[in-house]
């Protein structure tokens, strides 16, 4: 008998914790029929403080180890003498290459502009404008700031070779690209990338453009489906434009994905890309969606037909909520927390049920 998929939980702070406890709910194998084991790790600030960021590296080797991790959003303390972001820490540590994050449209939730198409962001994880060595000099009179930021070619491969593929399992386009012209050594090499698997991939549409037209031509060309590979900055910046035209930015998971030498993933990490929301906490009113949905596509990279078909329900199951007005205030609705969590469970169920039934 196949030995029961792994899942590395990493719990977090304020909404974030509660929400990943929501999702938690909807993977039990009772609701979804997929045995899971869980391992825990407390990456709340308190505890992050207390062991000096030990738990974040004990969690990101267990997640090595299993491939699949659920994270809760957690609190980055701004002194940077802190503890730091341990998503940051994560990130070196699995060797993350990749995040992506889609937008999609959510039924009876009217999306800006017209936006109705899938758009899926595939940016860099590490290195660009995040971590890059910044200093001040005094020249001339002036204060200088200087900012010394570095990108690889493999992460600029891998950022290629994903957004490709995973436009040519979804049917959808890729399109945007770096600013290439006015940085042809830096931005240039992720260019090169790009065209390398457009040969590669010679069945998928690829429309290269700047990312200043990028934005300009998302909404006029929203009418297919696309995928948007980025630099880490630009990704952080257009993911969360493209989450918000959709209606909400809880309405999506983000994964973190590492690759092996082939580029296949061999470690996923799901999470909201939303923060702990304090403002909300306590309340039982936060959205689950992005947390709920998070916890499907890690079922979604697992082998067993099981894991698929429980993926598809919660997919299915979360999206049919809203649409029949089961909604969290974000959404206009007036549904609390764990009530929009308990339909999603209840319609999974039902699901997972009938099709067993149907063979």
């Amino acid at each position: 008998m196949a030995s029961r998929p792994t899942v590395v939980v990493m719990q977090g702070d304020q909404t974030g914790q509660e929400l990943l406890e929501q999702a938690l709910r909807v993977l039990d194998s009772s609701v979804t029929g997929v045995p899971l084991e869980f391992v825990y790790y407390d990456l709340s600030l308190e505890n992050r403080r207390r062991t000096r960021n030990r738990v974040v590296y004990e969690a990101a080797a267990a997640l090595r180890d299993t491939g699949f991790g659920l994270k809760a959003a957690t609190i980055t303390p701004e002194d940077p003498g802190d503890v730091g972001s341990p998503n940051a820490i994560i990130r070196a540590e699995v060797d993350g290459k990749v995040i992506v994050r889609t937008g999609r449209r959510i039924p009876g939730v009217r999306p800006l502009a017209g936006v109705h198409a899938p758009i899926t962001v595939v940016r860099m994880a590490v290195d660009d404008a995040y971590g890059a060595k910044e200093w001040r000099e005094q020249r001339d009179g002036d204060e200088w700031a200087f900012r010394l930021e570095k990108i690889s070619r493999q992460t600029c491969r891998a950022v290629a070779e994903y957004a490709f593929s995973y436009a040519r399992k979804t049917g959808a386009k890729v399109f945007g690209g770096p600013k290439y012209t006015v940085s042809p050594i830096y931005e240039g090499m992720f260019k090169e990338e790009l065209d390398a698997a457009a040969r590669r991939y010679p069945d998928v549409r690829y429309e290269p453009h700047l990312i200043d037209a990028t934005y300009a031509l998302l909404i006029s060309s929203a009418g297919d489906p696309m995928v948007i590979p980025t630099l880490n900055r630009d990704g952080d910046l257009l993911s969360d434009l493209v989450l918000q035209l959709f209606g909400s930015i809880a309405g999506a998971e983000s994964l973190l994905l590492s690759f092996d030498e082939q580029f296949h993933v061999n470690v996923v990490m799901a999470e909201a890309p939303h923060g702990t929301a304090p403002a909300l906490y306590g309340k039982n009113i936060a959205n689950p969606m992005a947390m709920i949905l998070a916890g499907a596509a890690l079922l979604r990279h697992m082998e067993s037909e099981e894991a698929q078909r429980a993926a598809r329900a919660i997919y299915e199951a979360t999206f049919e909520a809203v649409y029949e007005g089961i909604r969290t205030p974000d959404l206009g609705g007036n549904s609390t927390t764990t009530e929009f969590t308990d339909e999603v469970i209840r319609r999974v169920r039902t699901k997972v049920e009938v099709w067993a039934a149907l063979g």
